[in-house]
């Protein structure tokens, strides 16, 4: 039997059938379906292929590697499951991104920059030409046989991920800053165990061709590296949202997709609707999801237990998406759900209810991760030549590192080159006087804290003796730091560097009064943050008492 590679994507071939054979091109049965129609529109065809444990790692089914059944086959509306032998058959149009929703135990292979490959694009003519940066080129008729490889690999119940949001470089300088800030940190920390990597959009900054760069340095370390598309992400000379998608498809595969790993469901979504330019106006996006996207989603969810841990990953945070209501329906009535997103620049616990449209029977928790580049890679310029780009709500650039566990998750926050337990930020003055104490402000910024943290100080004098826990109460505000450095750094003429965007009102900060009972010496205050999503973390500052 003769067979020609075909490119797939890439670091991985589609083996096709040009002469008869069992094995590869037998008439398939219709597989099982959620939300197919019986008859296939004329303007579509017919794919079929195979899912198969790729035995030896190759990207190609040899002979004796058996197909698997029961695996979810997607053309981003419909989903179908494999047969007994592992073969399925889905429609497609002239534009189309073929995915396989990886299973729990088994992996998909990785290109050299550790990018899963569980896609195929079919997409005859190729993307527009006229298009600044590269989409896909023409693939040709489609393949007699559209074939995906799985590997083997034994995924735990507990288990961590690593989130990005926003890394967002507009050239390979900000790249640098990245790796040297961020990814050297998460090398030499390899104690995180995370199983994977997701990037919650804004990959790049509007040149795509920083994509590149930017994967290549993802990819040191060394973990599977899963991507949201972002606004910044886009094509921006495309006219429509199915073409804006173009670059990110060539590279990442399609702009929304799910898989498992472990107990755990997760949902890479795409809220980010384009409108190309009109009327002599720029383009511009608002937050969406569309109804085939929409299709996509309540077919995957009513193919899941109902039990099941469903995270949410979109770069929009979900109270400025559109049609999040129609979403809402979907998830409300299952005991476990959490979303995440990026976009904003600074890092917030959202708990969505009735005033924003979610009628389940507990809010909906929803995170707005930190993101890597913080305030857009601004600010002054460290000893190492990194901008400190501190985000608006006072908290350094950084990621986060999640934990799940069945129903159960934690999410720790990161600041970049920071200890792992720099958790807080706090202010009060260099020394008071003892009459002073309790008209005096110890603030808390705590950088991973909610509406559901609870936060308390005490003072621990110079013998180490420690007073009493005391409760500080929320107080949403500007970080002091962030506002008093946006100042000196606006003071400065003709500064080499970018400004810093306006303080955002905190939702993360605390505040009390010192006292009355501390006496004159050097002490420590010592702040205790404890929140539902995570572990307790502290802080201190020295204080003197006159």
């Amino acid at each position: 039997m003769r067979r020609t590679p075909i490119r797939l994507i890439a670091g991985l071939t589609l083996v096709i059938c040009q002469i008869q054979s069992p094995a590869l091109c037998q008439d398939s049965p219709s597989p099982e379906s959620a939300g197919s129609s019986a008859a296939t529109p004329a303007a579509e065809e017919l794919a079929r292929g195979f899912v198969f444990d790729d035995r030896n790692g190759n990207g190609k089914r040899d002979s004796g590697e058996a197909g698997i059944k029961g695996i979810r086959v997607s053309n981003g509306s419909k989903i179908v499951t494999t047969d007994a032998n592992g073969q399925y058959e889905i429609p497609v149009a002239d534009d189309t991104i073929i995915f396989v929703i990886k299973p729990r135990d088994w992996a998909t292979p990785l290109n050299r920059n550790q990018l899963p490959q569980f896609f195929y694009i079919h997409k005859p003519a190729g993307s527009p030409e006229n298009f600044r940066f590269k989409g896909v080129p023409p693939t040709g008729p489609l393949p007699k046989s559209v074939d995906f490889p799985l590997l083997r690999r034994v995924e735990p119940d507990k288990f961590k991920a690593i989130m990005f949001g926003d890394p967002q470089p507009k050239n390979v300088a900000e790249v640098e800053y990245m790796s040297h800030d961020v990814v050297e940190q998460i090398i030499a920390e390899q104690a995180h165990g995370a199983a994977f990597g997701v990037t919650l959009g804004d990959i790049v900054f509007d040149d795509l061709s920083v994509m590149e760069p930017h994967n290549q340095a993802v990819a040191l370390i060394g973990i599977p590296w899963y991507n949201v598309i972002g606004n910044h992400d886009l094509n921006q000379d495309a006219k429509t949202d199915q073409q804006s998608d173009e670059t990110f498809e060539r590279i990442y595969g399609p702009a929304y997709y799910s898989f498992d790993y472990g107990p755990t469901h997760f949902m890479v979504l795409d809220d980010v609707q384009w409108h190309g330019p009109t009327d002599g106006k720029k383009g511009g996006y608002q937050g969406g999801f569309g109804e085939k996207q929409m299709e996509f989603i309540r077919n995957d969810l009513a193919l899941i237990p109902k039990d099941q841990l469903v995270v949410l990953m979109m770069h929009i945070p979900l109270d400025g998406v559109r049609d999040r209501e129609e979403l809402y329906r979907l998830i409300e009535e299952r005991p476990a759900t959490v979303s995440l997103s990026a976009h904003t620049h600074y890092m917030e616990h959202r708990y969505l209810g009735e005033e924003n449209g979610w009628k389940g029977p507990q809010k909906h928790h929803h995170i707005v991760n930190v993101t890597v580049c913080g305030s857009w890679w601004r600010g002054r310029k460290d000893e190492r030549g990194i901008p400190h780009a501190t985000m608006s709500d006072g908290g350094p650039n950084g990621y986060s590192i999640m934990e799940f566990d069945g129903h159960e998750y934690k999410l720790e926050m990161r600041g970049a080159n920071r200890p792992a337990n720099y958790q807080m930020q706090i202010y009060a003055p260099e020394s008071v006087k003892q009459a002073d104490l309790k008209t005096t402000d110890v603030i808390a910024n705590v950088f991973n804290g909610s509406e559901k943290s609870a936060v308390s100080f005490r003072i621990v004098d110079q013998k180490g003796n420690p007073g009493e826990w005391n409760a500080m109460q929320p107080k949403r505000q500007p970080d002091p730091a962030f506002v008093a450095e946006k100042e000196r750094e606006d003071a400065v003429p003709n500064r080499p560097w970018t400004s810093l965007p306006g303080a955002h009102s905190t939702p993360h900060i605390w505040t009390a009064k010192l006292g009355t009972d501390i006496s004159p010496g050097i002490h420590v205050i010592e702040v205790r943050a404890t929140n539902v999503i995570g572990k307790s973390v502290s802080g201190r500052r020295v204080i003197k008492v006159k």
